[in-house]
């Protein structure tokens, strides 16, 4: 599929970027990406917007790699979308029986008429040939944006609940250890989920409120008709450059403090955690063996290992895992044979899907799902849906979900303590936006 493809420079970037996401709310289907221009290796644009479905994909689990792997091929073209934690059922023997507030489809791509990549102080619009007389135009419309006038009625206060609490938590956590002292596995990510039922927000506020305080390298916006991911996710799930596959596991995890010095202090003690590097350790070797599935032979290497990188709220340890992969070697494929992302699931992997399915109390859906893009050359980016609020404007639900990874050191304490420190941003922005 052909676009014409115009740049511009625009001076003032960070107006640009805040009128462009205000400016495309009127479509009923978008998606922005956002690194916030965190310094990283590997990142291919400061920002995207896709917007304006031309042709879509929309399926349960059923089939829905091959359905993916089709609709890919044919389109040939940039397509923007999701996939959720619960394609884990395409894969392997699996199901997924849990309470869904949400009602995400589990896979949803979509080829943008409109579609725009912001890269330092340039502007490079990507239509499709039919709309192409109107880049000059929306150009110049999302350079004046006035915002509109909020229309949308918000809960003054929202009460937030636990799916799971303290007490509860506290059983199910110990039940993963006499998992794992029984040798059935030796890590799973347990997760947790906080709702609030009957409530109302502005999608578009909470995100910017939540990206302000994160500035994560991997933030997204999604709207979906009535359905809105809005995610200050700091992790990179998997992306091909060529026939270069990287993928970035974050596991370990230490609160920022005001003090310079005691702040650097919890960074240095991190990364000498035998605990948090262990569950790092252990995940690493995972992605390994997924990326090897379809690696040229040698060719998987650890980057990086165990590197602490400091966000806003946290101190994160990540490590980098990479190989190369045949030329004709179909996108799709790659991502299946690595789907779910090991961070989110535990070792080995599919006896931890089954323990967690077995112990948590909401259907994860989008979280710990993934969302990213392909492009027209078979490339891919993907990111780790956490630290986001999913919201559901039809039903009047907003959940957001938090884990912890569960090993053989784990203090029970320590890991809800973990989870409380990784829903500190998302509660805080559902009760302060306006």
């Amino acid at each position: 599929m052909q676009r014409t493809i115009r740049t511009f420079s625009v001076e003032d970037i960070i107006k640009f970027k805040n009128n462009l996401l205000s400016w495309a709310q009127q479509f009923d289907t978008l998606l922005w990406l956002d690194s916030n221009n965190y310094h990283q290796k590997y990142s291919s644009f400061d920002g995207a917007l896709a917007a304006d479905d031309f042709t879509s994909i929309k399926t349960d689990h059923y089939n829905a790699f091959e359905k993916l792997k089709e609709y890919q091929t044919i389109t040939k073209d940039y397509i923007f979308g999701y996939m959720t934690y619960d394609l884990k059922n395409d894969i392997e023997q699996l199901l997924s029986t849990n309470f869904d507030g949400l009602d995400f489809p589990d896979l949803y791509f979509f080829q943008p008429k409109k579609l725009i990549f912001i890269k330092g102080n340039d502007v490079e619009f990507h239509y499709l040939k039919m709309i192409d007389d109107e880049i000059e135009i929306d150009f110049e419309e999302i350079k004046e944006f006035k915002k509109q006038e909020n229309s949308i009625k918000e809960d003054s206060e929202l009460e937030i609940k636990l799916r799971i609490h303290k007490d509860e938590y506290h059983a199910k956590v110990t039940k993963v250890l006499e998992h794992i002292h029984r040798g059935d596995i030796y890590e799973a990510n347990f997760c947790q989920e906080f709702y609030a039922e009957n409530s109302t927000i502005n999608p578009l506020e909470v995100y910017k409120h939540l990206n302000h305080i994160s500035e994560p390298p991997f933030a997204s916006f999604l709207k979906l008709d009535n359905q809105f991911a809005l995610s200050a996710s700091p992790e990179r799930y998997i992306k091909k450059e060529g026939v270069k596959i990287i993928s970035q596991p974050i596991k370990g995890t230490a609160k920022r403090l005001i003090s310079e010095f005691d702040d650097a202090q919890l960074a240095s003690d991190l990364i000498r955690d035998e605990k948090e590097r262990a569950e790092n350790v252990m995940i690493v070797d995972l992605v390994r063996n997924d990326l090897s599935k379809t690696a040229k032979i040698g060719s998987v290497k650890v980057e990086e290992l165990c590197k602490v990188h400091s966000f806003k709220q946290v101190h994160q340890l990540i490590s980098t895992v990479v190989s190369e992969v045949e030329k004709n070697m179909h996108p799709v494929d790659i991502i299946q044979s690595t789907y779910p992302m090991g961070s989110m699931t535990g070792a080995p992997k599919v006896s931890a899907m089954k323990i967690i399915e077995n112990l948590e109390q909401t259907k994860r859906g989008l979280y710990s799902g993934t969302i990213g893009y392909f492009t027209p050359g078979n490339d891919f980016d993907f990111n780790v849906i956490i630290r986001s609020i999913l919201y559901n404007q039809q039903k009047e639900y907003i959940s957001y979900s938090v884990g912890s990874a569960i090993t053989a050191k784990s203090i029970v304490k320590n890991e809800y303590e973990e989870c409380l420190i990784k829903a500190k941003a998302m509660k805080y922005v559902l009760l302060n936006s306006k």
